[in-house]
């Protein structure tokens, strides 16, 4: 027996590549998130406010991924931080890891530190129309303050971009045995 989805999202047309930072458009699309459906519900941190953090482009053409791009092209990637979860966000820009996806649909997107899935949505009239995005901490709780929830989505990009290589190497894998998977991903920044 094949299984096969309920329902699949129709195609939609490719993203247009943004042009500015989108830094305030990401934090304008989870409060109005925040504001309309998500303020009321029994999980979300009360400590924790909407902010996006450290976006930048990377992936341009013709680039190597291991280093992130000053210019005017590439991706861009960035964290956001709500009170109801802390996530990676990949926004179109022109570069290489982008691709057009179906909302609802799951991609491996290549870093320095390996590749990390992505799901990918689509909102035809919203103002970031096309993105997608990587949950680190869904829900948050284990952060007691914005400063906490700051300082673990910095180290999440420094370490995705950065291949890990500012990591304890006492803490890191042999080489050839290191994991790729998000979980190995998100060990270095959760004390249990």
């Amino acid at each position: 027996m094949i299984r096969r989805r309920a329902f699949e999202a129709a195609q939609p047309p490719p993203a247009r590549p943004i042009a500015e930072d989108p830094a305030r458009r990401v934090e304008a699309k989870y409060l109005r998130l925040w504001t309309t459906s998500m303020r009321d519900l029994p999980f979300v941190n009360p400590a924790l406010s909407v902010e996006a953090i450290g976006f930048r482009r990377h992936g341009s053409t013709g680039e190597s991924l291991a280093g992130t791009t000053s210019s005017a092209t590439g991706d861009w990637i960035g964290a956001v931080i709500t009170p109801w979860v802390i996530g990676l966000l990949l926004l179109p820009g022109g570069g290489s890891l982008w691709s057009d996806r179906r909302p609802g649909d799951r991609c491996h997107v290549t870093f320095p530190i390996g590749p990390i899935e992505f799901i990918a949505d689509y909102e035809p009239d919203a103002d970031l129309p096309a993105y997608q995005y990587c949950p680190l901490f869904a829900p948050p709780s284990r952060f007691a303050s914005q400063i906490a929830a700051q300082a673990a989505a910095t180290a999440a990009l420094d370490a995705l971009l950065n291949g890990g290589a500012s990591e304890d190497p006492a803490n890191s894998p042999a080489t050839g045995q290191r994991e790729s998977s998000r979980r190995a991903f998100l060990r270095r920044f959760v004390k249990t």
